[in-house]
């Protein structure tokens, strides 16, 4: 069984954790049967972007990471307190030791910028951001990031970022992908509709 570790910091977006959620959980039932995905964070209860309150399966004192095969993280919104989690030191430990390890990390718009605070971008391409203004690109380049302005989701070995939500749910199948196989996502995804039989 493959296990991922979806790291929430209060503040994230719900439907950009819940693209991992689903993605892995049509691929337990429908495709490969072979994935498990568990939510931690470092509060028993977290606070949505949109305001509403989300339990995670567990307390990251709680687990093991050695326990897990990728990491998968969410973006969030300032005005929600994201940053506080996402740029604290026991959240910027767990992605430096998933990189360590040389395992897939997968975030989705903001949480790039974890990514860089964390140091695992230094001197590698990435995205985040980019629609409102270039603030938050401003933000990855300034942590020695090479910015890609030109692409919405961009791979770099074992790491994928990405600019927005909208690139969420592809940025889960990039995931599914590293844990199984291309012929399985491809089987998951016409079990959900996204292709046709």
């Amino acid at each position: 069984m493959k296990k991922v570790l979806l790291l929430l910091a209060d503040g994230f977006e719900s439907y950009e954790a819940s693209v991992f959620t689903d993605v892995l959980g049509w691929n337990l039932y429908e495709g490969s049967k072979n994935t498990a995905i568990s939510s931690v964070g470092m509060h028993k209860t977290l606070r949505c972007t949109w305001g509403y309150s989300c339990i995670p399966d567990y307390q990251l004192t709680e687990i093991n990471l050695d326990n897990f095969d990728a990491l998968a993280i969410p973006g969030g919104f300032e005005e929600a307190g994201f940053y506080k989690d996402a740029y604290s030191e026991e959240f910027l430990n767990v992605i430096s030791y998933f990189n360590s390890r040389n395992k897939p990390i997968a975030a989705i718009c903001v949480a790039a910028l974890s990514l860089g605070k964390s140091g695992i971008l230094t001197g590698r391409k990435a995205t985040t951001y980019m629609y409102q203004d270039e603030y938050r690109l401003n933000q990855l380049k300034n942590m020695h990031v090479l910015v890609v302005k030109e692409k919405n989701i961009v791979v770099d070995r074992n790491v994928v970022t990405s600019a927005s939500p909208a690139t969420a749910i592809d940025v889960a199948f990039w995931l599914l992908e590293q844990l199984t196989n291309k012929q399985n996502v491809i089987s998951v995804k016409r079990r959900m509709g996204f292709m046709l039989p």
